[in-house]
């Protein structure tokens, strides 16, 4: 009996304890939302998407391989493994093709909105469409792109700009001076190559930035030193030189990486940075294992010193992944069971480096000597002599590359299937908050649609986005919450007032104002918060 007592008491005791838990439990549950509801608290303030373009699975299986420890059984993790997430997939809304370009890929990820291959952020009818990287400019935030590529290549420029084509990349240029955001650049920070699209005879790009206050840099020296908040970088007349071929005048992906997040950073509000590692791609287009691992590793530092910025600010969201594969690469061919990286591993320079000398002039056996890291046979150096023999006295450069490059896959037991482009699922990989809506198999256009959600439930501001203002204006467009109201003021004089359609579309009529007159536009939204603008009429 009275071991029944002390049982009885013993669940009466237990009971109590929880209710009384429970009730604080509640309390505390009551209180966070409260103080939830009064301050809005933001979790992520800056994204840094990353961009391997061409990246498939393999390369990061072979990257792997490339700097594994040989005095160990296993095969040491890269930087990349420890942030999978999941996979992606990545085909277009071609008619004519179901494997993506980089322009209809990059726009898929920016936008959200599946388009045809060449599409620069415009959709399938050729409307043009919002990015994720203008949202962010729309919010208050400072933005960047980084690329080894021309600036004005696809991927940047799809985040950027907008085009019916890829390859207007002059008109692309354009876009980033012309095209402005509440009467701001778009872009703050680019750094990359593509210096012939800035500068040409009917314009000079270089210029117009720096009138408007940017900084313009042409070398790694002068980007480190500069304190401005916002620069124009241009440190090639293409594509920068791949890793192993770069001088010391050139940075490196990671050093561009790092001097764009040290002054976006300096924007109380956050920022949005695009950063790819573009001649991935580039090498694999090439069948070119030396060239395609070199720019691995160069995106792989790059990534480090983005996680290494995102695990001290503990506010940024990093998001890293490829818009295809290219190559169609295996590691291991003709049947062989085994994938060598000790002949790539040796290359002090690329094919391309190697080929571009011997066309110019210089000695084959010397040129391979110097630069091949390899012990040649006599076979495989006669097969890069002919190459390089001379038809009507010019040397092709391309078969010399080819030749070059077949030693290595040789060496390697290095296969390719194709040329182009694969339709294979890429890998995803993410750190930071909100990184758990990256997981499991995605599609290309998720990327957007998760960015721009993580945008607008982390913004302190309300979105308003205005077209500009003419002296022949009656009417001013925009972009704000569904439902918004807004005004628009001269001084204190309100000249026009209206409200959000359920799209957030807004046109308010106005009398045509003066050019050089400042209109201030105010959006109030249901929820109390507000944003203004002010923009000079043109």
């Amino acid at each position: 009996m009275k071991a029944v007592n002390k049982k009885v008491l013993s669940v009466f005791i237990a009971l109590c304890l929880l209710i009384g838990l429970s009730t604080g439990f509640l309390s505390l549950e009551k209180k966070e939302h409260a103080e939830a509801a009064g301050k809005k608290k933001t979790e992520v303030k800056n994204i840094i998407f990353m961009v391997g373009d061409g990246m498939g699975v393999p390369f990061l299986a072979a990257h792997r391989y490339m700097k594994d420890n040989p005095n160990t059984k296993i095969i040491e993790n890269t930087t990349f493994d420890s942030y999978l997430v999941g996979m992606q997939t990545t085909y277009a809304d071609d008619e004519e093709q179901n494997i993506t370009d980089s322009a209809s890929a990059a726009t898929a990820m920016s936008s959200g909105v599946k388009t045809y291959n060449a599409a620069i952020a415009v959709d399938v009818h050729q409307n043009e469409v919002k990015t994720v990287l203008e949202e962010a400019k729309a919010l208050g935030k400072s933005t960047g792109l980084v690329a080894t590529s021309e600036l004005t290549h696809a991927t940047p420029a799809s985040f950027g700009a907008h085009d019916i084509s890829r390859h207007n990349m002059n008109q692309i240029a354009d876009d980033y001076f012309d095209e402005m955001i509440n009467g701001k650049h778009k872009v703050d920070v680019m750094l990359g190559g593509g210096l012939k699209n800035f500068v040409r005879t009917d314009r000079d790009l270089t210029e117009e930035f720096q009138n408007k206050g940017y900084s313009y840099v042409t070398n790694k020296n002068e980007m480190s030193s500069d304190k401005n908040k916002q620069i124009l970088g241009l440190f090639a007349d293409g594509g920068l030189p791949k890793m192993i071929d770069r001088t010391k005048e050139i940075p490196s992906l990671k050093e561009m990486t790092n001097v764009a997040i040290n002054k976006l950073n300096k924007n109380k509000d956050g920022f949005f940075l695009l950063v790819e590692g573009s001649q991935i791609d580039w090498a694999a287009h090439d069948n070119d294992i030396v060239g395609t691992m070199s720019e691995m590793e160069d995106f792989e530092q790059a990534f480090k010193a983005v996680i290494e910025f995102a695990k001290k600010d503990k506010e940024t969201l990093v998001v890293l992944t490829s818009d295809h594969s290219t190559g169609g690469y295996t590691m291991g061919a003709n049947g062989e069971y085994n994938w060598f990286p000790e002949p790539v591993q040796s290359a002090k320079r690329t094919p391309d480096f190697m080929a571009a000398e011997i066309a110019a002039g210089k000695s084959v056996e010397e040129t391979l000597n110097k630069h091949s890291g390899l012990e040649l046979t006599s076979e495989e150096l006669d097969t890069v002599v002919i190459a390089a023999e001379p038809i009507d006295g010019v040397k092709d450069v391309t078969k010399i590359d080819n030749a070059i490059e077949n030693i290595y896959n040789a060496r390697s037991n290095s296969g390719w299937t194709t040329s182009g482009h694969t339709g294979d699922d890429v890998a995803v990989f993410a750190y930071g908050p909100k990184k758990d809506r990256f997981s499991g198999l995605i599609d290309n256009t998720d990327q957007a649609k998760f960015i721009f959600d993580i945008l607008e439930e982390n913004s302190p501001y309300l979105p308003l986005t205005i077209e500009d203002v003419s002296s022949k204006s009656t009417k001013i467009k925009g972009m704000t919450a569904p439902g918004a109201t807004i005004s628009v003021k001269v001084g204190k004089e309100t000249i026009g007032s209206g409200k959000a359609n359920e799209n957030g579309e807004f046109i308010i009529n106005i009398k045509n104002q003066k050019a050089g007159k400042e209109l201030t536009v105010l959006a109030k939204n249901k929820d109390k918060s507000s944003k203004v603008v002010k923009l000079l009429v043109k």
